[in-house]
């Protein structure tokens, strides 16, 4: 099975303590900021919020274990958010388990982890972002331009071509985009889900069973999308 790398994800994320330390923008969720200026993160969920709406491991089949590297969340403190889609996407984010780092656009808080299958190395991936105002839909309308900016690129792992394709897919949140990875080198195909809703982006990672992955992904991102609504 083609084995999703997220190496570079990892790193980045285990330097977040001290930059949450830093460059926090606002402390705990609810709580405003002193003076008269409205705080911006008002009402957005928090890491530690978002953990609890990711699915838990009943949810996943039996085989697959949660890889403890790659469990991050932002706690209970924001951090700075970036909403500049990238210029030229880095095709080969869409390679990784936080494949929606591909988009440029970064949120103020967040939660994921990752389950793998040892003898197979299928591997599922889920994440939740929250933005700030109308950035979770900017952020769709860049996961849709990247299928056609990334449609065909080299993984870095095997040097062969990887082709994508997207679609737009309705019942899922307040909105979803759907990519497929396939290439001739995989035994299996990688599904990428992102959906909406609300201020925050679900964004799944899927190389389970036969179908690149798909039923898989499409399960989870129910899940996630279900908790969330109860979250908010």
């Amino acid at each position: 099975m083609h084995f999703a790398s997220r190496a570079a994800h990892v790193l980045a994320l285990a330097a977040l303590p001290l930059a949450l330390t830093a460059c926090g923008s606002s402390g705990s969720a609810g709580h405003a900021s002193s003076g008269s200026t409205r705080d911006p993160n008002a009402g957005l969920l928090t890491g530690t919020q978002l953990k609890k709406a990711l699915a838990p491991a009943s949810f996943f089949a039996s085989g697959f274990a949660v890889d403890p590297s790659g469990a991050r969340d932002s706690g209970d403190t924001y951090t700075p958010p970036s909403n500049a889609p990238a210029a030229k996407p880095d095709c080969t984010k869409l390679g990784g388990t936080a494949w929606i780092d591909v988009t440029g656009i970064t949120g103020v808080s967040f939660a994921q982890n990752d389950y793998v299958r040892k003898d197979t190395s299928e591997d599922i991936g889920q994440e939740i972002d929250t933005y700030r105002g109308t950035t979770a839909a900017s952020v769709l309308k860049a996961v849709e331009k990247t299928a056609t900016d990334c449609a065909g690129f080299t993984d870095s792992q095997t040097h062969t071509k990887v082709k994508v394709t997207g679609r737009s897919t309705p019942g899922l949140g307040d909105g979803a985009y759907t990519l497929t990875l396939t290439d001739p080198s995989w035994e299996n195909g990688t599904t990428l889900v992102a959906a909406r809703v609300g201020t925050n982006v679900v964004s799944v990672m899927s190389t389970d069973g036969h179908d690149n992955g798909a039923a898989t992904a499409k399960k989870l991102t129910l899940r996630i999308v279900g908790a969330l609504r109860k979250e908010s």
